[in-house]
């Protein structure tokens, strides 16, 4: 495999020189953290100057964009282009594609106590968690111990389908039917209230 690396500038001119490497399958991670270390902070400048200052998100691109200079290693054919271009173009693309993904969202509002319900509602004081509990002991008996696990014992969905000796899938599916006839069971006991 060959891999070119542009080396510092060659002239008064600014110009790049550029260095092709022949790299075995075993030196291709060296010949990586070489392209890192000499592009990743020039990267990294410029991903957070195009994310207007979040070091999160310009981070984020840098690896995004060494990501794509690992996979298409094989394929890259920059012999006539300098590869911190082709860094700098695949980065400012990824940043350029954040920026409208972002736009193209509602913008997120905080949550805060002083929001008021949808509708004008009031919270439901009768709602308490020795109803919650009586509903879902009343609801069938795997749908109850899948949640149980999941909101009283704070286990995620692979944990749970563990302990139950379930596939995963089993579990989301208890928890979208059993939450669902919670709701119906809860709705019934505000219905007689």
């Amino acid at each position: 495999m060959a891999v070119q690396l542009a080396s510092g500038p060659a002239g008064d001119h600014g110009t790049t020189a550029l260095m092709t490497v022949t790299v075995c399958h075993d030196n291709a991670d060296a010949a990586f953290r070489s392209l890192y270390a000499e592009h990743g902070p020039a990267l990294l400048r410029l991903s957070t100057m195009l994310t207007e200052g979040d070091r999160h998100r310009a981070e984020d691109i840098v690896q995004e964009t060494m990501l794509r200079a690992w996979t298409h290693r094989a394929k890259l054919d920059i012999q006539h282009y300098s590869t911190r271009a082709w860094l700098i173009t695949v980065a400012r693309h990824l940043a350029v594609d954040a920026h409208r993904a972002r736009q193209s969202r509602p913008a997120e509002a905080e949550l805060n106590d002083q929001l008021a319900l949808a509708g004008g509602q009031q919270p439901d004081a009768s709602l308490d968690e020795v109803s919650v509990r009586t509903a879902i002991a009343h609801l069938p008996g795997p749908q109850c111990q899948v949640l149980t696990e999941i909101y009283y014992r704070d286990r995620s969905v692979a944990e749970t389908a563990r302990l139950l000796r379930i596939p995963p899938g089993t579990v989301r599916s208890r928890t979208f039917y059993g939450l669902r006839a919670l709701r119906r069971v809860l709705a019934a006991h505000d219905a007689l209230s």
